[in-house]
């Protein structure tokens, strides 16, 4: 049974339809408006999923270059300069367990857990980012790092990071989580030219990655955020407080220990 109110609804609809028929017509422009916006946005989801890179050669295979260093390279050159280019390739069994934890819980803290996505902490950094109105907190795990890195750029624009989330979930379904991580560790920027933890440890400490020291090891980690204006040699005061973070939340998770911390810390103060 209908209730009064339904029906004067739509005698009021109609009567108003009635006395102003381009009414309906505006409603159904906007309706139609609507709906294709939402084709379009479809469409263009499709066609960046139907675009994705072939990803399973990286099974097997280490990438020639990046899409990262490409990008770098084209904008040396544009500034006229020159960049020269170091990444040394290195087996995951040869990079020191300790550099391993430290980039985990400085950069994706749940990284064997989630799917490539971080769910929990994409809505976090969401909600940062509608509140100060801008891209103000990154919530990128090591899979998307690798995506960006590998395939796409430093743009911050939503089709690069529509692309990226796809590329992620690709990785993941084809690889490995310990193959991803060894990917990342190989060509993360760690300085103007500088890509990879072989290339970063001799760059600045001269030695193999595997015989970084507990101090070596958290300077590499602190600057990942910021490898282009921060250097794992320099006291700076951003360097300070994130190699002090970075430390302090190995001593929290249990990879270093109290002796360890102590003998360390005070060199970030």
């Amino acid at each position: 049974m209908h209730s009064p109110i339904g029906k004067d609804t739509l005698v009021l609809t109609i009567g108003f339809d009635l006395l102003h028929p381009g009414a309906a017509s505006l409603r159904k422009i906007i309706l139609f408006i609507v709906l294709g916006g939402i084709g379009t946005l479809a469409g263009g989801v499709l066609w960046v999923y139907l675009s994705l890179p072939n990803v399973g050669y990286l099974k097997t295979q280490n990438p020639k270059t990046t899409a990262l260093i490409e990008q770098r390279l084209r904008e040396s050159r544009y500034s006229g300069k020159e960049l020269k280019v170091r990444q040394i390739w290195v087996g995951i069994d040869g990079i020191p367990p300790i550099l391993k934890q430290a980039v985990r819980v400085a950069e994706d803290a749940r990284f064997y857990e989630h799917e490539g996505i971080d769910y929990d902490e994409l809505l976090e950094a969401i909600q940062t980012d509608l509140e100060r109105g801008k891209f103000a907190r990154g919530a990128s795990t090591i899979t998307q790092q690798l995506a960006k890195n590998l395939f796409l750029s430093t743009d911050k624009s939503l089709r690069r990071k529509l692309e990226e989330y796809f590329i992620a979930r690709r990785l993941e379904a084809e690889l490995s989580k310990n193959r991803i991580f060894h990917l990342y560790l190989n060509v993360i920027e760690f300085g103007p030219g500088v890509f990879g933890v072989e290339a970063a440890a001799r760059q600045y400490f001269g030695k193999s990655v595997g015989q970084l020291n507990l101090e070596e090891v958290v300077r590499l980690t602190a600057v990942i955020p910021k490898p282009l204006t921060e250097s794992p040699t320099r006291n700076t005061r951003w360097l300070n407080w994130r190699a002090g973070w970075v430390l302090s939340t190995l001593r929290k998770t249990g990879h270093v220990s109290a002796a360890q911390y102590n003998e360390v810390i005070g060199r970030f103060k």
